[in-house]
């Protein structure tokens, strides 16, 4: 049996040795055709690693923790999963295309910050791994070098670096609350709730926190991002990157301690992000762009989950999210690598390709023997009969209409030659990523303790799961019949207002420069002169 602390180093270690390898043009040129083999240690990690060890890395003062959670474990797996089928996808997608070696040398920094930050036990580790992530996730942003593409990546890049520098004084102020020298992540939430800067840390760690995870208003990234990015980036970087977020909040918030009032917010916050997604994704055209926002809507749910369980002090919260995002790694990874396989697919061979999708993107709303009816099952535990569950409930319905829509905006995306294939290369790991997040959740499920949660296949539970989605399909239907009606919102909506507050900036910029050059010239200074010394005289003796 393999040591866990080999496994565990594998991780990082064969994605890292991978990337110093592409300093050598000849291994750099046989790099994509190894991308998918890079998760695998994390795969072969979660299923056969102890959860009791942890790797040290470093001296005695100062070192690095690496271990495997139980959430960890849930999500790195399924994170793994997606990485190798969007490797195969990536290879044949990238064949004939610019740019190839810089692509896999971006690919392979996200992907070593994204295995890593799933195994980080410490805050060092963490933001390192994180900040790694944040900049190869940036170049697969920009990879195609449009307008589109820069200006997405800036967004993207600001707003990280932003969250990253909230996430950085947070650290250091709670480094500062935890007893000895430790740094461990699971020591600095148990310091957290008696820290007399606990309001203070919390706001920093939800913000910084909130922008990776795509919470409104700081959500436009995500559209900019994932419609610029190349098809298989786009999938990682929906599917697996942003559950950094999540992982973050599991780890740092301290979900076994009651807090009222921060876990309102947050589950406000999340609830009003499940909402406002669909919203605006219905107004949408890009099939990427639905799906982005999908993910706004999905990753607000998910942060719901969470302040529900610190509004009660539940930690049964952490694998109620863990499990949510989960299935909605494998689904939204699997969607996106279908936009590529639909625009390759001719009118004759459309339908055919068109079913798994319609599965499990309405899965996604709950659809009863999906992944999403289990994960909304698990989440209804933490939600009970308050209102956040009815809005859940509309949120099912919402999503459900969301993904019509998409279904709608990519059947035509298909191929203007009826007879049109797409590559077997681009086929056989769309359709693995489709058959894993059908079977993967199905199988964390099986594994709780039965009686523990609710049987999926009872007529009441089936019901309940149901009758959420054929609403969303009678309004979908509507919504088709008079699309017309609907605003033209544009892609990144926020993002918008603040480009046309920046070109106003500029133009008063501008402005204020010139008066200034003009009234540093000497008649102009010796007028303002002269008018100041009247008024201030005008003033003296007027008293």
């Amino acid at each position: 049996m393999i040591e866990t602390r080999t496994l565990l180093a594998s991780v990082i270690v064969v994605p890292l040795g991978m990337l110093l390898a592409c300093l050598w043009p000849r291994a750099l040129n046989r790099m994509p055709s190894c991308l998918t083999f890079a998760p695998i240690p994390a795969l072969a990690a979660v299923l056969l690693a102890t959860h009791d060890t942890a790797l040290i890395l470093g001296s005695t003062r100062l070192h690095l923790t690496f271990a495997l959670d139980l959430p960890g474990a849930v999500l790195l797996g399924v994170a793994a999963l997606l990485w190798i089928t969007s490797g195969a996808y990536a290879l044949q997608y990238m064949q004939g295309r610019p740019n190839r070696g810089r692509f896999v040398v971006c690919w392979l920094m996200t992907l070593t910050g994204c295995l890593g930050v799933f195994l980080a036990a410490d805050m060092v580790s963490f933001y390192f791994l994180l900040a790694l992530l944040t900049l190869g996730a940036c170049g697969l942003v920009i990879h195609h070098e449009t307008p589109r593409a820069w200006r997405a990546g800036a967004v993207y890049i600001g707003l990280a670096l932003l969250a990253e520098a909230f996430l950085l004084m947070a650290f250091v102020l709670l480094a500062a609350q935890i007893p000895g020298d430790s740094l461990l992540m699971r020591d600095a939430a148990a310091a957290l709730p008696t820290s007399p800067q606990r309001d203070l840390i919390l706001a920093l760690l939800i913000a910084g926190l909130g922008m990776k995870a795509g919470l409104v208003p700081f959500h436009f990234w995500m559209p900019l991002a994932y419609a610029a990015a190349p098809t298989p980036a786009s999938a990682v970087l929906s599917g697996a990157v942003v559950k950094a977020s999540i992982l973050g909040m599991i780890r740092f918030l301290p979900l076994e301690t009651a807090l009222p009032d921060w876990g309102t917010a947050l589950a406000a916050a999340g609830l009003f992000a499940a909402i406002y997604g669909v919203v605006i994704g219905i107004t949408q055209h890009n099939p990427k762009v639905v799906l982005a926002y999908s993910s706004v809507s999905q990753m607000g749910f998910i942060v719901a989950v969470i302040g529900m369980g610190m509004l009660a002090g539940d930690d049964r919260a952490a694998l109620a999210a863990a499990f949510y995002a989960a299935h909605h790694v494998l689904v939204k990874g699997a969607l996106f690598l279908s936009v590529g396989v639909i625009a390759a697919t001719g009118s004759r061979r459309l339908w055919p390709m068109l079913l798994p999708v319609a599965i499990i993107a309405v899965g996604l709303g709950g659809l009863p023997f999906t992944g999403g009816a289990l994960a909304k099952l698990v989440a209804d535990g933490l939600l009970g009969d308050s209102i956040a569950s009815k809005i859940a409930t509309l949120s099912a319905v919402g999503t459900t209409l969301l993904m019509l829509q998409f279904l709608r905006s990519l059947a035509k995306t298909a191929s203007q030659d009826p007879e049109a294939t797409a590559a077997v290369g681009l086929v056989w790991p769309w359709l693995a990523t489709a058959a894993v997040s059908l079977v993967v959740p199905w199988a964390l499920y099986l594994t709780v303790p039965s009686g523990t949660l609710p049987d999926p296949l009872a007529p009441a539970v089936l019901w309940k799961a149901l009758w959420p989605v054929l609403l969303g399909a009678v309004l979908a239907i509507a919504l088709w019949r008079w699309a017309r009606w609907l605003p033209r919102v544009p892609e990144g909506d926020v993002a918008v207002a603040i480009d046309v507050g920046i070109r106003v900036a500029v133009v008063w910029g501008k402005t204020l420069e010139r008066m200034d050059s003009a009234l540093r010239q000497w008649p102009a200074a010796a007028m303002s002169l002269l008018i100041l010394i009247i008024a201030l005289g005008t003033a003296v003796f007027a008293r």
